[in-house]
C-alpha cells in the first residue's frame, strides 16, 4: 500500500510498490496552460526524498532553481555548433568537429548535460592520456576548451547550473622550446637556398616573419613595390574533415598590419615575380591559379604551395646547409631574434609579427633580451674598467 505523507505544505511524499520513495514538489505554473509545474524526486528512504525536495524549493526560493535539461551532451553539442559558432575560423570549426567526433561524443555523448559531473569529466581527460591512443597533454587542453565553451553556453541559458570542467584538473604540458638560428645560422641558411620557390618563401619568411599560413597566402595585390611595404590581410589554411583542403582565412588576431621589410626582401620579391611570370609563359595554358588567383608564392603551373611539401623543402634545405633541424615557425622566432639584435622596440616588433600586445612579443622573446642585457652589463663593466 501506498503511503502518503505532506512535506511541510510544500510538497507530498509517498512510498512506491517497489519500495522506492518518490517525492513531488511544485515549482509554479505554466503561463500558457495555468497548470501547475510539477517535479519529482526519488530516494530510497523518505528522509533523503525530504530534504531533496528542501533543497528544491529553497533554490526556487532564491531564484536559483535550474530545471535539469534533457538534452544529451551530442544533441546540445549539434544545436551548439549549428546555431553558436556562426563566426568561428572554417578552421576553428573543423577542430571542434574533430574534437567532438574523435574524442567527446564516443565517450560523453549519450549523457545527458544535466547528468555530467566533474568526476565524470576528470575521468575522461585522464582516459585521453592513457588509452589505446593516448592524446597529448596539450590535445587534451584542447579538448577541454572545446567542451567548456560548449557547457559555458548551457550554463548561460539555464540548461545545467555550473560548468563542471570548472572543477576539473588539466594536465601540464611544456611548451616546445623555441629554436631560432643565431646570426651566423641566418646567413648560413641564407646563402645555402637556391633560387625555386621553396628557396624564396624560406628567404623572405626569415626576413619578414610571417606566420605559415601568411606568407602561403600572400597576393601580389598585397606587395607595394613603390613604397616597400607588404599588407598581410588573410592567410591560406588547411582544413580537415568533410570538407577537407586548402581556403583563405582572417588572421589569427584578425588584424591586417602592414609592414615595411628590408629593401633586399623586396629585391627578392621582384626576382619571385621575374621568375614567376617566366614560368607562365612557359606552361602557357596549363597555367592555373584554380582557387586561389594571384599568389607570390606558387608552384610551376600557378598552383598554391601545399605545407607539409613546404616542410619536406625547408628539412633538405636545412640539412643542405648543415643546420639543425627545425621547424618552420622557428623561422618566424628568427626573425623576431634578428630584430631585437638589430635594436627594434617591442612596438615595431609587435607590430611587425601581429601580435596583439608588445608585452606578449618581449614574454616569448625575454630570453634574448635578458642575455643582451647581460652582455650590456659586461660591457659597461669592461668600459668602466679600462678608465682605471
Amino acid at each position: 500500500m501506498a503511503k502518503k505523507k505532506a512535506a511541510n505544505n510544500a510538497g507530498t511524499i509517498r512510498q512506491r510498490a517497489d519500495g522506492r520513495w518518490e517525492g513531488r514538489v511544485t515549482l509554479g505554473t505554466n503561463p500558457g496552460t495555468g497548470k501547475p509545474i510539477r517535479k519529482s524526486v526519488y530516494g530510497a528512504t523518505q528522509k533523503e526524498v525530504r530534504q531533496a525536495m528542501q533543497k528544491i524549493l529553497v533554490e526556487v526560493d532564491e531564484g536559483i532553481y535550474t530545471q535539469p535539461s534533457k538534452l544529451t551532451v551530442k544533441q546540445w553539442s549539434e544545436e551548439w555548433l549549428r546555431e553558436y559558432t556562426p563566426d568561428v575560423k572554417p578552421s576553428t570549426r573543423a577542430r571542434y568537429e574533430s574534437d567532438f567526433r574523435n574524442h567527446i561524443l564516443p565517450a560523453l555523448g549519450s549523457v545527458k548535460l544535466s547528468a555530467l559531473t566533474p568526476s565524470m569529466i576528470q575521468k575522461f581527460y585522464n582516459d585521453l592520456q592513457r588509452g589505446e591512443k593516448p592524446i597529448s597533454a596539450k590535445s587534451v587542453r584542447n579538448v577541454n576548451g572545446v567542451l567548456h565553451q560548449l557547457l559555458k553556453q548551457a550554463v548561460k541559458l539555464g540548461y545545467i547550473r555550473n560548468n563542471p570542467t570548472e572543477a576539473c584538473t588539466l594536465p601540464r604540458f611544456e611548451k616546445t622550446e623555441i629554436q631560432p638560428f643565431d646570426m651566423p645560422e641566418a646567413i648560413t641558411f641564407r646563402d645555402s637556398l637556391g633560387d625555386d620557390v621553396y628557396s624564396s618563401v624560406f628567404k623572405v619568411d626569415l626576413f619578414t616573419g610571417l606566420r605559415h599560413g601568411e606568407i602561403l597566402g600572400l597576393t601580389w595585390d598585397c606587395v607595394d613595390f613603390d613604397r616597400g611595404t607588404i599588407t598581410i590581410n588573410k592567410q591560406l589554411t588547411m582544413t580537415r574533415g568533410e570538407n577537407a583542403g586548402y581556403q583563405f582565412s582572417t588572421l589569427k588576431n584578425d588584424k591586417p598590419r602592414t609592414i615595411q621589410p628590408a629593401p633586399f626582401v623586396m629585391d627578392w620579391l621582384r626576382e619571385r615575380r621575374i621568375a614567376q611570370l617566366q614560368d607562365r609563359l612557359r606552361v602557357g595554358s596549363l597555367w592555373d591559379e584554380g582557387e586561389f588567383p594571384d599568389l607570390v608564392f606558387t608552384s610551376e603551373t600557378g598552383s598554391h604551395l601545399c605545407f607539409r611539401v613546404v616542410l619536406k623543402h625547408l628539412k633538405k634545405a636545412l640539412e643542405k646547409a648543415g643546420l639543425p633541424e627545425k621547424r618552420f615557425h622557428d623561422l618566424r622566432h628568427s626573425y623576431a631574434v634578428l630584430s631585437i639584435m638589430a635594436g627594434d622596440d617591442s612596438k615595431t616588433l609587435q607590430q611587425n609579427l601581429g601580435h596583439a600586445t608588445p608585452g606578449f612579443s618581449m614574454t616569448v622573446y625575454a630570453h634574448v633580451t635578458k642575455s643582451m642585457q647581460e652582455a650590456s652589463a659586461r660591457r659597461m663593466q669592461a668600459l668602466i674598467s679600462n678608465q682605471k
